[in-house]
């Protein structure tokens, strides 16, 4: 039997996924979010907003570096 778990807690999951898959693929932002969304049945308006969140996290760490 699967058990149900809570939208919020498969969103944590895929950003989750996403991070450690940012440091060991070549894929774009975009990509590893679209392979996230269908391997965490996540719905279009939050892939949309794990694009912006995580392009808005690179580019913090962008300047936080210089």
């Amino acid at each position: 039997m699967s058990t149900i778990m809570p939208q919020d807690e498969l969103f944590r999951k895929a950003v989750a996924w996403i991070c450690a898959a940012k440091g060991e693929s070549k894929d774009s932002i975009p990509v590893l979010v679209e392979k996230a969304a269908v391997r965490f049945n996540l719905g279009p308006k939050d892939a949309e907003f794990l694009v912006k969140f995580l392009r808005e996290q690179s580019g913090d760490a962008v300047l936080s570096e210089s």
